[in-house]
């Protein structure tokens, strides 16, 4: 990493401030040094039992320093109105979700939250960049906070593409 900051005077996706999903800080800092994948969540979609191979995944890479990120967002048709409260409920109860989530922000549009401004720079497989298109959407984050791989959100958790690029990211560590 270099101790240049970029024009939204972030070092790294490390750097950006958000809170955690109930209340304080998440800290992104704490994830420096290791692989985490950063997903646009969110309780009513069709895409929500996702959160299970996210969690598996989750559970599966984080004695190698691997973590999921969920970032619940709900400006996609209303998806994800729940507080802070139904969305943790929800979410342990319901997919067993042991993974770190932070507030719910906007990933689109003029109130984009600045670690979103960070990320959606950075095109996935088939060139897509910018906005994101819908729930879980995902970003892999390298160790050094820089963004190694983009995925479309009906990119299940677990494809191979996905668990190539997890494995990659540790590997480089």
């Amino acid at each position: 990493m270099t101790d240049e900051t970029t024009q939204d005077g972030y070092s790294d996706v490390y750097d950006v401030e958000i809170g955690a999903l109930q209340g304080g800080s998440a800290d992104l800092g704490r994830f420096r040094g290791k692989v985490v994948l950063m997903v646009n969540v969110a309780s009513r979609c069709g895409l929500t039992p996702q959160y299970t191979g996210l969690e598996r995944l989750h559970e599966r890479y984080a004695e190698r320093g691997f973590s999921v990120l969920g970032v619940p967002c709900n400006q996609f048709m209303g998806q994800e109105p729940g507080t802070a409260d139904e969305i943790a409920e929800f979410c342990s109860a319901t997919y067993g979700v042991t993974f770190p989530m932070t507030e719910k922000i906007e990933v689109n549009g003029e109130q984009r939250h600045p670690l979103y401004q960070r990320l959606v720079p950075h095109a996935d497989a088939e060139g897509h960049t910018g906005d994101i298109r819908w729930n879980f959407e995902k970003f892999l984050i390298g160790p050094d906070g820089t963004v190694q791989a983009r995925f479309a959100p009906q990119t299940e958790p677990e494809a191979s593409d996905v668990i190539a690029a997890v494995e990659k990211a540790l590997a480089e560590e």
